[in-house]
């Protein structure tokens, strides 16, 4: 290795080190001191923890998923620039407002609250679609952005429907929403782990269409706005869909489906 090569690989590895810790915890400490402080939030009856601590908790285990995804030699000869880009740091503000929305699960549902669940979920929709035009307009597309995109939007299926069936906002079944993406990675890893072909979904936006039907239903269904009544009508008509694309995408990857010329993933 040559003596410019050395000194950029140890300053990538101890910038991801740093930040497999620091940001996660910097991320507890924002979000978590932002809910303690700055909401009116108290914990619910049955609830043996606060809402700070698990927005907290919430928000770093986020930044965490996705810093021990990322490798040293990921970051290339600007790292900083990489980790902290503009599209990044938006994506980030929506980790914390997910984190609060995850905060709000174990809250009461008082008056000064019941507009906080829906407004942060919504924020952060709208903020979705701004990261990604930023990384395709002024920013760069990368791997790490993707990575962090999609944790985040998982955090959102899995916080927004928590909040929605502690609330009574919508059957206790509609988890199975949050459930599904989890199931399939789990199915994912474990064909991996058995040395079995995992094939390619099938080349399809059904999936993406799906998510944001159920993005735009969850922010309704948490603003009090939307009668309670009318989101329990409505869950199963919304939550079936994303259910079988879910099955379907399961199946393909244990090539149960049939994908014309679908190959090892």
């Amino acid at each position: 290795m040559s003596d410019r090569v050395q000194p950029w690989a140890r300053a990538a590895s101890s910038h991801v080190a740093v930040g497999r810790v620091a940001l996660p915890l910097l991320a507890a400490a924002v979000v978590g001191l932002g809910v303690a402080v700055l909401l009116p939030a108290e914990p619910a009856a049955w609830s043996p923890v606060s809402p700070a601590a698990v927005a907290a908790v919430f928000a770093a285990g986020q930044l965490w998923v996705v810093a021990h995804n990322t490798d040293a030699t990921e970051l290339g000869e600007e790292p900083i620039g990489y980790l902290f880009g503009l599209a990044n740091a938006i994506t980030e503000l929506r980790s914390g407002l997910y984190g609060v929305v995850a905060g709000l699960a174990v809250a009461a549902p008082m008056a000064a609250v019941t507009w906080l669940p829906g407004l942060c979920y919504g924020v952060g929709i709208v903020l979705d679609k701004l990261d990604g035009t930023i990384a395709r307009t002024v920013g760069r597309e990368t791997d790490l952005g993707e990575r962090l995109d999609m944790t985040v939007d998982t955090a959102g299926f899995v916080a927004a429907p928590v909040v929605a069936v502690l609330w009574g906002l919508l059957p206790w079944w509609y988890l199975s929403l949050s459930a599904a993406r989890y199931v399939f990675l789990g199915v994912r890893w474990l064909r991996r782990a058995r040395g079995l072909p995992v094939f390619e979904r099938p080349d399809s936006d059904l999936g993406k269409y799906l998510a944001g039907v159920q993005m735009v239903f969850l922010t309704a269904v948490l603003l009090p706005a939307v009668p309670t009544a009318l989101g329990w009508r409505l869950a199963p008509v919304v939550l079936a869909p994303s259910l079988a694309v879910f099955s379907r995408d399961i199946l393909a990857i244990s090539g149960l489906y049939p994908v014309r010329g679908a190959r090892e993933d």
